[in-house]
């Protein structure tokens, strides 16, 4: 079995390539996957694109992104428990020998711990890209350990269309949603999309910001009914401050949702069985990997583009 993989690769802020990179050799535990299929970020990996992810035990490069890959296992150790041909869900991988693999999914093959692939049979196919996200979205909900059901949710890419869908299928009241691109301010069955300047509220009682726009609190929190609460599920590379005496008077809560839980994947997996929650029509973009460059430009920059995803399936 070859060690060697084709992977895209950071090689600095705002360079990569397409490199031919070194695999660890599998140990008992571990699986090797081939890739069909990996996301491409906008939030994460965006940061990583342009340098401004903030240090952690890890981070440099040269490095390969990428943590929203569908695979298949080709080999595994004894104690993977997991079969060949078996379709996974791949949440990133650190088995690369001469670049880092903080996130690592974004390659045609890896080496990762059977214990961090999730099966996710056949049917969702290229869709499968979407559960770390779909996973991300239910984990706002509950991030205060019990759910709690927005009202509001700010921003309609793909992470706050999962939300908003969560939402309608946990049979919530149909939220409202707050869009200001207009290329993204599109009907949708199910719940209203509005520019903020058209939405007279000031009375949610939860509002969810997925929008990262670390000056946005103070609007948020005057939009708030006494008590109500601001969950924030974007990544903001900037710091975030609001006035105090708004939410002094309000008594408003903040939150902070962080990174996915195994508890918030089951429930989603739990949630597509039963088809009550759907991932139909988030991704728009298709790359092959000998395009990646393109590929992440128009993933970061063009409004039109909810989900890109590079297709490995001629790679391997």
């Amino acid at each position: 079995m070859s060690l060697q993989t084709t992977a895209v690769v950071f090689e600095q802020p705002g360079h990569l390539a397409l490199n031919q990179v070194g695999l660890t050799s599998p140990g008992g535990t571990d699986c090797v996957v081939d890739i069909e299929w990996s996301g491409i970020s906008t939030g994460t990996e965006r940061l990583l694109w342009t340098g401004k992810m903030p240090e952690f035990p890890g981070m440099g490069y040269p490095l390969v992104p990428g943590y929203e890959s569908v695979g298949r296992v080709v080999s595994g150790g004894e104690a993977s428990g997991l079969a060949e041909g078996e379709r996974v869900f791949v949440p990133g991988s650190r088995g690369f020998s001469e670049v880092r693999g903080l996130f690592g999914g974004a390659a045609a093959r890896v080496v990762a711990p059977a214990e961090r692939l999730i099966p996710i049979g056949e049917s969702l196919g290229e869709e499968g890209v979407l559960l770390a996200l779909a996973a991300t979205a239910h984990h706002a909900l509950v991030v205060s350990g019990r759910l709690v059901l927005p009202e509001l949710i700010v921003g309609h890419g793909v992470l706050g269309r999962l939300i908003a869908r969560l939402v309608l299928a946990l049979d919530g009241p149909a939220p409202t949603v707050w869009e200001t691109n207009p290329a993204r301010r599109v009907a949708h069955d199910g719940y209203a999309v509005l520019d903020p300047s058209e939405d007279p509220r000031c009375d949610y009682r939860v509002i969810c910001d997925v929008s990262g726009a670390h000056g946005i609190l103070d609007s948020l929190i005057g939009r708030l009914a006494r008590r109500g609460s601001v969950v924030l599920a974007g990544f903001y590379e900037q710091p975030v401050a609001f006035a105090f005496p708004p939410a002094f008077m309000r008594e408003a809560c903040l939150q902070v949702a962080a990174e996915w839980q195994p508890a918030d994947l089951q429930r989603v997996m739990s949630l597509l069985r039963s088809e009550d929650l759907s991932l139909n029509g988030l991704i728009t973009h298709r790359a092959s990997p000998t395009r990646a460059a393109d590929a992440y430009r128009t993933a970061f920059e063009d409004a039109d583009c909810l989900k890109m995803i590079l297709d490995w399936r001629s790679c391997q």
